[in-house]
């Protein structure tokens, strides 16, 4: 669809700073992510663990939880998403002062989810309790996260520049997961190597006062340089009908679903195959870590490579690696955990340089959804791809515990042994559904994804057009 810079003057007023860009706003948002990933690697990969051999709640009732939580939150991002839209703009911005605000509700949320003492509670009172708590902390994670991944399309226009960005985030995210899936491990067991709830709620309060201070750095590092009044609103059904008719949006909507569902077989079950499967506490650690080791291995790459050959391109063929890796892994039925966790590197590389540079891909579809159609709603396109994510944390997290209670896992509070058939197929899970997965992702940026490095640089053109014009 062809738009004219007229067309994209007319729903909102755009205004490019001078302040020029630097390494502060690099800091600023690296931290960002280095704070939020203490928080949700923290969930993501331990608490289902901690619910089980804490909490002694069973796999199914976990499952639910992680099912309907993530749905409530993917309403809630849509919201959100809206609410930091119409959010009136300040000096500061629109999105700083939302994380401003929103950062001691999490470092609460986070602390109040592993507490131990629930253990003590009846059944009934123990499931409400982590429904109630865990429900809390997604709410506002996605309170700070969807301003915070805004943020990226407001600090500059410049698309090398959001490249920059977006390895500096994906780098913050990785070295907190590498710290989070290093120091778990070696904590969260007793001295009779059974999973302590104190323990886990000693490194929660941790983690929470470690994210509270990275959001402060992000806070008065990062500066918004696109600062845009709105001049028309757009209808909420006028926006949405726009959205779904964009190509871009559609399809990194489908993309990242899958990808969470995929990410999330490597990482949630990675507990259970390292101490049932491995027994290895070591190799959690590392295996833990993994997603985020190869995070830090690529991105000094994945500018180059991106700005070469384009996003899209560079990211569809690592992800055809990735899957042709897990896909040996599946098969292959390895016994070692050290040949086991050298492949697993070579194959999370592959994914990790789509990680790298996904949130490039979101601006990217942010400023083609106002070259579509004039309309400029950040925080909503940006929730919308959120809330796709939640979807995909929903069926995962849901997947995860109804699979295990499939294959016979048994929770009971101070751990028990598993059956070596439960152990294996802990194992072909966690292969095969992420060889499938990444073939699916990369499937969907060949053939469905229309940004490709031509499309990318006539867009910014056009958009920069219009600003210059002011």
């Amino acid at each position: 669809m062809e738009t004219t810079t007229n067309d994209l003057e007319k729903k909102v007023d755009l205004r490019l700073s001078d302040k020029p860009f630097g390494l502060s706003d690099k800091l600023g948002y690296f931290f960002g992510d280095f704070g939020n990933d203490f928080s949700f690697m923290l969930m993501t990969n331990f608490l289902m663990v901690f619910y089980t051999d804490a909490l002694g709640i069973s796999p199914i009732v976990t499952g639910t939880l992680f099912l309907v939580a993530r749905l409530v939150d993917a309403v809630a991002d849509v919201t959100i998403g809206r609410l930091v839209d119409n959010t009136k703009l300040t000096a500061r911005g629109r999105y700083i002062p939302w994380i401003s605000f929103v950062r001691p509700f999490i470092f609460a949320s986070t602390i109040l989810t592993f507490m131990p003492f629930a253990v003590h509670f009846p059944m009934g009172i123990r499931i409400a309790y982590i429904y109630i708590t865990y429900i809390f902390w997604g709410i506002t994670y996605s309170a700070t996260n969807i301003p915070y991944g805004t943020m990226a399309s407001a600090i500059t226009q410049n698309p090398d520049h959001r490249n920059s960005l977006s390895t500096w985030r994906s780098v913050g995210g990785a070295l907190s997961g590498t710290l989070v899936g290093f120091i778990v491990p070696l904590f969260m067991n007793d001295h009779a190597g059974h999973v302590s709830g104190m323990r886990m709620f000693m490194v929660a309060i941790a983690f929470a006062i470690v994210a509270f201070a990275s959001y402060t750095i992000t806070i008065h590092n990062s500066h918004e340089r696109i600062q845009i009044q709105k001049t028309k609103k757009v209808p909420v059904g006028n926006l949405l009908i726009a959205l779904l008719h964009n190509r871009a949006l559609m399809s990194i909507i489908c993309a990242a679903l899958v990808l969470l569902v995929s990410n999330g077989m490597t990482g949630g079950l990675n507990a259970y195959l390292f101490n049932g499967y491995f027994h290895s506490s070591i190799g959690m650690s590392i295996a833990t870590m993994m997603n985020t080791i190869s995070t830090i291995l690529i991105a000094p790459f994945a500018k180059y490579f991106s700005t070469k050959y384009g996003k899209k391109e560079f990211s569809q063929w690592a992800l055809i690696f990735s899957a042709v890796i897990f896909g040996l892994l599946y098969l292959l039925q390895l016994e070692n955990e050290w040949l086991f966790l050298l492949l697993l590197l070579f194959a999370t590389l592959g994914s990790g340089a789509f990680n790298v540079m996904i949130w490039a891909f979101m601006t990217d579809v942010i400023d083609y959804q106002q070259f579509v159609d004039g309309s400029r709603e950040d925080g909503t396109v940006y929730a919308l791809y959120s809330f796709a994510r939640k979807i995909g944390q929903a069926i995962m997290g849901g997947l995860s515990g109804f699979l295990l209670a499939l294959l016979g896992y048994h929770a009971v509070v101070g751990g028990t042994t598993q059956s070596a058939a439960t152990n294996l197929g802990v194992y072909h899970i966690a292969t095969g559904i992420p060889a499938l997965g990444y073939l699916l992702v990369a499937a969907i940026l060949i053939f469905w994804y229309p940004l490709n490095k031509k499309m990318v640089l006539t867009v910014t053109a056009k958009l920069r057009a219009a600003a210059e014009k002011k």
